[in-house]
């Protein structure tokens, strides 16, 4: 008898801040901001999430983040909101509506525990490489805290019967709404038995859903689940455990911004050296203003306080594959590499990367600053990233930005 599929998404019980204390709690995501950073935005607030996820702001300035003490102070840390009832478990396995509008963009998905067998199968289907450091971080402070409080973003295509029962829960009043860094987030709980079914049919008709963000919490939460499973007498593969936080947005509401590049210096050739040899693989245009990319295979690049344009003279074909025909796979294979010896972008301190969020002038700033040259892109399409992801390959590192991020606290899933 062949076994019982598992579901892609399940519910379940979070713990999340009572309404009172929601907007006190609810944090940036741990890996966007650095320990010095975090220390300063939790200042004179104890509730911060920041005290759990960047736990060593509560130890001594220079504590190593990834020491045994800074995962034990992040559980104390839990324990004590829990204990203080400003964090509570709900009552039953729900699921949650989960709203973020940035300037006037909105998008809407489902929170819920999505399936580690699911992920390990490709289902929950990946496009990027993990650093095991950084695993080993996230597997240390889920083991120590008992939870997973960091979401993992990932994006479906769009589905009837979802969106009728998030337009639903949306109308209604909701568990709590707050502003954090100038994008609103909100939370509704689906807590009818026919609601929750329906969500759990409209997931497990889906072959497939995307990480978008979040490739390193999933990956720790897939070994998580094997050392717990190792250790558990009742190990099924349907525990706590085998599931993760996850919120699952309609692909067609996801923004990616671009994620541009700056260079040190220009390899040992003088900027007349550089710009033939970027004429032979770019039409090279002069700019009054920004070079702002407006379309695929064009690029930006400000150097020595001027702006120009670039568009490929060899596009790629529809034969090469869907990484190679990205634009940051094509810059770094026709430009970065040959030209200016940026050999592996993931290693070589001589590239440095700029989310578009910060706009073209973050680029300017960081030449003006003493980088020889910027490169703007056009933003990754969502479409590119399935088409990675169901190629089975993975894309250069720094190839998407999503705005807006997740908070951390709104909701987390305990492993027991």
């Amino acid at each position: 008898m062949s076994a019982t599929p598992k579901p892609l998404l399940r519910p379940f019980a979070a713990l999340r801040p009572a309404p009172e204390f929601a907007a006190q709690v609810a944090a940036p995501p741990y890996d966007v901001l650095s320990s010095d950073e975090a220390r300063e935005m939790a200042a004179g607030r104890p509730l911060s999430f920041l005290h759990i996820s960047k736990a060593e702001i509560d130890l001594p300035a220079g504590t190593d983040p990834y020491s045994p003490a800074v995962y034990q102070k992040a559980a104390d840390n839990l324990a004590k909101l829990v204990k203080d009832g400003v964090l509570r478990r709900d009552g039953k396995p729900c699921y949650y509506v989960y709203r973020l509008v940035m300037g006037g963009r909105t998008q809407t998905g489902i929170v819920g525990g999505g399936s580690v067998a699911a992920y390990d199968e490709n289902r929950i289907r990946r496009h990027e490489f993990t650093r095991p450091d950084k695993e080993d971080d996230r597997v240390r402070q889920i083991e120590t805290t008992g939870a997973q409080t960091g979401p993992v973003f990932t994006v479906h295509h769009q589905d009837k019967a979802l969106a009728a029962i998030v337009a639903r829960k949306t109308a209604e009043k909701p568990a709590y709404a707050l502003e954090l860094n100038g994008v609103s987030h909100t939370l509704w709980v689906v807590d009818t038995d026919a609601d929750i079914a329906a969500i759990s049919a409209a997931f497990d008709a889906m072959k497939v859903i995307y990480i978008a963000d979040g490739h390193h919490r999933s990956a720790a939460a897939s070994r998580v689940a094997k050392s717990c499973a190792a250790k558990d007498a009742k190990a099924d593969g349907n525990r706590p455990y085998d599931y993760f936080l996850l919120v699952s947005f309609p692909a067609d509401e996801v923004r990616i911004y671009d994620y541009n590049r700056v260079v040190k210096d220009l390899n040992g050739l003088s900027e007349a050296e550089f710009m033939e040899k970027l004429a032979a693989v770019f039409e090279v245009t002069p700019s009054a203003g920004e070079a702002k990319p407006a379309r695929a295979n064009e690029f930006g690049m400000f150097i020595s306080g001027k702006w120009y344009r670039l568009a490929l003279r060899n596009p790629p074909g529809a034969d090469v594959s869907p990484v190679s025909r990205l634009d940051v796979s094509l810059l770094q294979d026709r430009l970065l590499a040959p030209v200016l010896g940026i050999g592996d972008p993931r290693t070589d301190k001589r590239i440095d990367f700029v989310g578009g969020i910060r706009g073209l002038g973050g680029l300017e700033k960081r030449v003006r600053e003493g980088w020889a040259v910027a490169f703007a892109l056009y933003p990754t399409s969502i479409a590119d990233l399935m088409a990675v992801a169901d190629d089975n390959q993975v894309m250069p590192p720094k190839s998407t930005w999503f705005e807006p991020k997740l908070a951390d606290g709104m909701a987390s899933l305990m492993l027991d």
